[in-house]
């Protein structure tokens, strides 16, 4: 082959390779319309076929429920007049049956794993109540228990300052006083979590109770303005100067939409002493500095920890009639009874220490107050959750034969 032929020849072959190389297959244009159309055509009907089987799951669901909850007890279960409100639908009983059942969680739920009580070294109820959580209503109820199932009761002195942080040495001494206590005893004070333990002392079976911490804060805030409330501490203290009258005139609304420190829940500031209960966590996190900081990370941990870890109940106040079953049930030495007293006197008791001169918030300035309270409403929710669980795991009828027996006794189980 001559030069000139073999370069043609290369040539040739290098505009073929070119041309499969960037070729373009041409499709005619109703070819692309059609394959269009095509899936749409899918993506449709695929989206009405997964709707209406959600619709059909859903009034299934709805047919079943009736007599599941009933067989659980849950049908009319919680109090009227008491509404968290702002948070998702998991947050209530039948929420939370919902999702666990969803899950497959149902199956697992077990008395004994989230019976705390089994734990305690010694007959003494510790309840480091929260301060604007029906505490006083409970106390109450604990009271009544008392004579009913024979234990005593036992409550910290009024104090003109009360201080919930306590230094190690003054956590030894309240643990050691506690502990002396003849058993069964009751014993109810304002103070942060304090381990027995870590003193070598018994454990004691904690209780405590929470509430929705924007509902909470709002509670305090007129507690503290209230006439009635001077009168009593000015009756214990005659020493005790009386408030400023702009501060007794506050309201709540007007305090949070112009930015007054008082209510300004700042991420991560610290404010000590008794005027600071936004908290909530905070008695259940412990005495160290580092729960002492408003709706941080570490401090929720802390306390989720405690709560699953240490507490044999922690009741929510919105759940009321949950709460009471599950005190009787998880600490039936205490608490047997609890919902027959509370349901012969709940007229009575739900207005201890009510606050009349409390006037109605907005949605709206609790929504503003909300949003910097992330981390205190998550803790409330994990708290009405776990609540839940319990509730649950001991109303099951096939865990009721197999775990009734952790139930009735207190030691050793």
């Amino acid at each position: 082959m001559s030069l000139n032929a073999e370069r043609s020849y290369k040539m040739k072959l290098r505009d073929v390779e070119n041309a499969f190389k960037y070729r373009r297959i041409p499709y005619p244009k109703r070819s692309v319309e059609l394959i269009a159309l095509l899936a749409i055509s899918c993506t449709f009907f695929l989206f009405m076929h997964t709707n209406k089987l959600n619709s059909r799951l859903k009034e299934m669901e709805v047919k079943l429920q009736p007599s599941e909850f009933s067989a659980l007890g849950l049908t009319g279960n919680h109090i009227s007049g008491h509404d968290a409100g702002k948070h998702d639908d998991i947050n209530t009983l039948h929420g939370t049956y919902n999702y666990l059942k969803s899950t497959g969680q149902m199956s697992s739920l077990n008395v004994r794993d989230l019976n705390n009580t089994r734990k305690a070294q010694m007959e003494l109820v510790f309840f480091n109540r929260v301060p604007k959580v029906g505490s006083q209503t409970f106390m109450e109820l604990l009271r009544r228990l008392s004579e009913r199932n024979n234990f005593q009761f036992h409550r910290d002195a009024v104090q003109k300052v009360e201080t919930i942080r306590l230094a190690e040495d003054q956590q030894q001494e309240m643990a050691e006083v506690i502990s002396e206590l003849p058993e069964p005893s009751v014993f109810i004070k304002h103070v942060c979590f304090t381990n027995f333990t870590k003193f070598n002392l018994p454990k004691p079976i904690y209780l405590n109770v929470v509430r929705d911490p924007v509902e909470r804060v709002i509670s305090w805030f007129y507690y503290v303005r209230a006439p009635w409330y001077f009168v009593e501490r000015k009756a214990a203290f005659p020493d005790l100067p009386l408030p400023h009258p702009a501060w007794l005139k506050k309201d709540f609304e007007t305090c949070v939409l112009n930015g007054d420190q008082e209510c300004t829940y700042t991420q991560g500031v610290t404010v000590e002493g008794i005027g600071d209960h936004r908290r909530q966590s905070l008695f259940f996190c412990g005495h160290d500095y580092e729960c002492t900081p408003f709706n941080t990370l570490g401090a929720l941990e802390r306390a989720k920890f405690a709560v699953e870890q240490q507490y044999a109940v922690v009741g929510v106040l919105e759940d009321l009639n949950t709460t009471l079953s599950v005190l009787e049930k998880y600490v039936p030495r205490f608490f047997e009874g609890v919902r027959d007293i509370y349901a012969t006197s709940a007229e009575y008791l739900t207005k201890i220490n009510k606050n009349n001169f409390k006037p109605p918030v907005s949605e709206h300035v609790k929504d503003i107050v909300r949003r910097n309270f992330t981390n205190e409403i998550e803790f409330y929710q994990f708290c009405r959750q776990r609540l839940h669980k319990q509730y649950l795991a001991a109303h099951l009828p096939q865990r009721i034969i197999t775990d009734s027996a952790h139930l009735p006794g207190l030691i050793g189980n």
